[in-house]
């Protein structure tokens, strides 16, 4: 789905939330490297299906745990899925199916916020007050009528400009208004993610703060997917997406950072191909959750 305005915030809520989505059907119809080599440990990759798990880390002993765990947490599960992790703390990298393209739904609204944040700046201007409304309403409640002025605001060539100087060149805007539809990868996402908690040249100090606090104040009936299993040391800066579709079932994707008490990483997991919204979060949330349970574990041990 694209967005809405739950009200209920346990799992319970996940039944409004698909009987909302549902409406929306017919619009969007290896062993360390040695000292003197200074590369990070890498593993060859655990198989999920056809496809592996590579991951790599400046930390022995993590790049084959995480391997090993995510692949384990996704096998079986229903539907294509994939995922992209940066720890920048232990120089660590996961990728699974990172270049394969899914609808975006309602993750493209971090992308939306980034493209105006940038025209700002370009325009040497603030936000306006009724900037300020739309892009909250459209982060925290993932509001798509907000998302529907903002995209029409920015315009195509605006939203194309931000993802060059992004350097997200695998993502696609979607055709006409549907930004729903937009073709999203993994990769691009964990790119944006290292965008918003990192000095670039695409957006400032000031927007990248306004970004993830918009990030961290989501709503709690939304806070679900890559925040299942962090630290309560943590502080997480999230962004969910949900859409059914005739083909390929549900669309449902998180992407968040995290920080506090010295963390500093981030993750994207995507899915298609889901029953059920439900079986869907569940699926980004198992490999959520054996991430942050490894990356925790490997820095209580140094």
């Amino acid at each position: 789905m694209h967005g809405s305005r739950t009200t209920r915030c346990t799992r319970r809520g996940l039944a409004a939330l698909a009987a909302a989505g549902a409406a929306l059907t017919v619009w969007s119809t290896a062993a360390p490297a040695s000292a003197g080599t200074g590369a990070p440990a890498s593993t060859g990759g655990d198989a999920v299906g056809d496809a592996k798990v590579v991951c790599t880390s400046d930390r022995p002993g993590l790049a084959p745990t995480l391997s090993h765990d995510i692949a384990a947490a996704l096998n079986g599960r229903q539907g294509t899925s994939a995922l992209a992790l940066y720890d920048r703390t232990s120089g660590t990298n996961c990728e699974f199916q990172a270049a394969t393209p899914f609808d975006s739904a309602s993750v493209v609204k971090v992308t939306v916020l980034g493209a105006l944040l940038r025209q700002t700046e370009e325009a040497h201007r603030a936000l306006t007050s009724q900037e300020v409304k739309l892009t909250t309403d459209m982060i925290t409640k993932s509001d798509n009528a907000s998302t529907d002025a903002l995209w029409h605001q920015i315009g195509r060539s605006g939203i194309q400009h931000f993802l060059d100087l992004a350097g997200m060149r695998d993502t696609v805007p979607g055709p006409g208004g549907a930004w729903g539809l937009t073709q999203i990868t993994a990769a691009d996402q964990l790119t944006l993610m290292r965008l918003l908690t990192a000095e670039n040249g695409a957006l400032g100090q000031e927007s990248r703060d306004y970004a993830l606090d918009l990030m961290q104040r989501v709503v709690p009936e939304q806070r679900w997917g890559v925040p299942a299993g962090a630290p309560a040391s943590t502080t997480a800066h999230l962004k969910n997406g949900w859409l059914p579709r005739a083909e390929k079932g549900w669309r449902v994707h998180s992407v968040g950072t995290f920080d506090g008490s010295g963390n500093d990483y981030a993750m994207a997991v995507l899915s298609s191909g889901s029953d059920t919204m439900g079986y869907g979060v569940a699926t980004v949330e198992a490999a959520a959750k054996v991430i942050h349970r490894d990356l925790a574990a490997a820095g209580d041990a140094t």
